[in-house]
């Protein structure tokens, strides 16, 4: 009886083992699991840090530019289509404080960036037809910095600027091309859709630096339909004057009767076109 008794024992023992053992087991590769989920929904430390890297040390973090060939495609021929657009019908999502030359690169660049679906086209003007997929790379919603795009001094991206006030929503035309855009030439040959033309004229106004979208091959072909060397730009805003939109071809500003405002060479008021950041 005793040896009956000390096997049952022995087997009760070795199944409690066996299950307590199996239990342990399955608890370990529920946290193993677990531990793998989270591993996965977190973003990787390097495409952190890709995102706030200035690799080609221009001042803007790489997240905010776009890397990809279509997304930068994309995004031209969005910035100068709503940039056109408020030569024939200025929209009222433009605050009117802000209409001014750069009021203009600021406006187009912000509304280029953003999801342009039926909300979008409610508020900006149901004239606007889909010119080109968005930018995959970030949306305005979704941007490193917010809607903070403009560096405002110079100096290379550090992890600082993240939080103080290097950026902003705000950049006047100097601003824009010190710290927003790099230059490419004074040739026009050089000159892609999208860029941006900067003036200085240093005597007699106010604010000196004035720019210009170059927008090359129009999308509203009211006239000159095969001309390649559009561009539109605001004239400016004083107090007693609101200023305006103008649309016109590079070949009629290279005869205007001032001198000043020609964009060729030989003119030392014209200091070239330039490139955004976000594009190079």
């Amino acid at each position: 009886m005793m040896r009956r008794s000390t096997l049952i024992t022995l087997c009760a023992l070795l199944i409690l083992t066996m299950l307590t053992a199996a239990a342990f087991l399955a608890r370990e590769g529920d946290n193993a699991a677990r531990s793998s989920r989270a591993a996965t929904m977190q973003p990787s430390p390097s495409a952190s840090s890709s995102t706030w890297a200035d690799a080609d040390r221009d001042g803007l973090p790489d997240g905010l530019e776009l890397t990809h060939f279509t997304d930068r495609e994309n995004f031209r021929r969005w910035f100068t289509r709503i940039a056109e657009g408020q030569f024939y019908r200025t929209s009222d999502a433009w605050n009117t404080e802000q209409r001014d030359c750069a009021g203009l690169v600021r406006f187009s660049l912000r509304e280029a960036l953003r999801q342009h679906d039926r909300a979008w086209l409610r508020q900006i003007g149901a004239e606007y037809d889909a010119v080109a997929p968005d930018v995959r790379g970030y949306t305005l919603e979704r941007a490193p910095l917010g809607e903070r795009l403009f560096r405002t001094r110079g100096g290379e991206f550090t992890d600082a600027n993240r939080d103080d006030d290097t950026f902003s929503e705000f950049a006047d035309a100097r601003t824009l091309k010190e710290f927003n855009a790099a230059y490419v030439a004074r040739d026009r040959r050089r000159a892609q859709p999208g860029d941006l033309m900067f003036f200085h004229q240093p005597w007699g106004q106010r604010y000196p630096f004035h720019v210009m979208i170059f927008i090359g091959t129009a999308h509203v072909a009211d006239e000159d339909a095969d001309a390649a060397d559009w561009v539109v730009y605001h004239t400016g805003a004083s107090p007693t004057d609101a200023g305006t939109i103008k649309k016109v071809r590079l070949s009629t500003l290279a005869r205007h009767t001032d001198a000043r405002w020609r964009p060729v060479a030989s003119n030392p008021r014209f200091l070239g076109f330039y490139r955004l950041k976000i594009l190079t």
